[in-house]
């Protein structure tokens, strides 16, 4: 008959142990392990902060990689090379972006004298509901009111002076960065597995295979998510267009690139841009058309999130909606615009490297993994190979 299994025993207790209980003692060894992981975080995050015009110049470069890359591979295989197959592609793709910000501002320029007018008109309309209406308010009042807010105006000129100073230094910042952003586009384009190869010599040899594995997996992640949030991005653009443009609300193509801009930073910026579409249609064509114009936003952005993002994003990033929401909230309140625009691929260029660190090696790896097995996805050697031949991107 077999006994009753007995409880487990500290491993540590007998004669001569530790008179701190176990259970303290494996907390105290979790908790500082967990405080040199937040250490390590939180230099890591002043660091960044204080580069953070080379940093996010860099993230940006790696996330137009992802989106251009197909293109240069796919030159690259009909025996262009590679060099000129970035030229070709980057080319291109300023020269569709140019047309696109000359398009806008065409149409901005010829469309908004006619929402001036418009909105003269409802702030007419404005006035004369604030005094007929439920408010009855008196015309003493409504100059008071006015009086107020150009007294306001005025004693804050000094602050709108230097906010209009700052916004041309921060022009010029963002120029530079924006032609360091191309600077570091061209070689990751060009020669992305050269510089991944030179990056991953610096890890244990025993290591670097699995490190390799985990780089070129986050890297397909990061993708296969710039990929299908453009994908999103233009669904989105071009569903709020057509309903923009149907209804005879001004400035539909602005609003329509606004939205495109928009969906790459998730969950809230469809929704701001299409906030703003709405209150546009309110102020040029009234309630009803704006009520129509909410009923379309609402639709997309149902579409995108039951069917586009599903079936475009779901088995490549495989990202919890909770963990979006807080990825974004954490970069929003960090960094701002530029940290919800970078939070979400980061997480998931993270976990997706974090998969395949933890997957045995003789099992199926996740998807969106780059085998090494395959010669053309291999860093390639710099003792026996031509670094300036990499096939594919990192």
């Amino acid at each position: 008959m077999n006994s009753p299994s007995a409880p487990r025993a500290d491993p540590q207790s007998g004669p001569g142990a530790s008179p701190v209980p176990y259970g303290l003692r494996v907390a105290a060894a979790v908790s500082w392990r967990l405080l040199v992981v937040a250490a390590a975080l939180t230099v890591l995050g002043f660091v960044a902060t204080r580069l953070a015009s080379v940093v996010v110049p860099v993230a940006v470069a790696l996330l137009l990689a992802g989106l251009f890359s197909p293109a240069v591979t796919w030159l690259a295989a009909r025996k262009v090379p590679r060099a000129l197959a970035t030229a070709i592609v980057l080319i291109v793709g300023i020269a569709l972006a140019g047309g696109v910000v000359t398009f806008v501002v065409i149409t901005v320029t010829v469309g908004m004298p006619a929402l001036i007018d418009q909105v003269t008109v409802s702030l007419t309309d404005l006035h004369t509901w604030l005094r007929a209406g439920p408010l009855h308010l008196s015309q003493g009042q409504l100059d008071q009111a006015l009086g107020n807010l150009t007294a306001m105006l005025g004693r804050n000129k000094s602050v709108i002076a230097s906010g209009a100073l700052t916004t041309a230094v921060t022009v010029g910042e963002l120029l530079a960065e924006a032609l360091l952003t191309v600077f570091c586009l061209i070689f990751f384009l060009a020669q992305g597995n050269p510089i991944w190869a030179f990056l991953i010599r610096g890890v244990p040899t025993r290591l670097r295979e699995r490190v390799d594995i985990a780089g070129r997996s986050g890297f397909t992640t990061l993708a296969h998510y710039v990929r299908g949030t453009a994908a999103v991005a233009f669904v989105d653009a071009a569903g709020i267009g057509l309903g923009l443009v149907i209804l005879g609300v001004p400035l539909a193509a602005p609003l329509s690139t606004l939205v495109f801009l928009g969906a790459f930073i998730p969950v809230i910026g469809s929704v701001l841009a299409g906030g703003i579409a709405v209150l546009v249609a309110l102020v040029a064509n009234g309630v009803w058309t704006a009520v129509i114009v909410l009923a379309v936003v609402v639709g997309v952005m149902q579409v995108e999130s039951h069917v586009l993002q599903p079936l475009l994003l779901g088995r490549a990033v495989r990202l919890h909606p909770l963990a979006v929401v807080l990825a974004l909230a954490v970069g929003l309140v960090t960094a701002g615009i530029v940290g919800a625009l970078l939070a979400v691929p980061l997480l998931a260029v993270f976990s997706s490297g974090v998969r395949s660190l933890t997957t045995r090696p003789e099992s199926d790896s996740p998807a969106g993994t780059a085998h090494p097995a395959d010669p053309d996805d291999r860093a390639p050697d710099p003792a026996t190979d031509d670094v300036h031949a990499a096939p594919e991107v990192c």
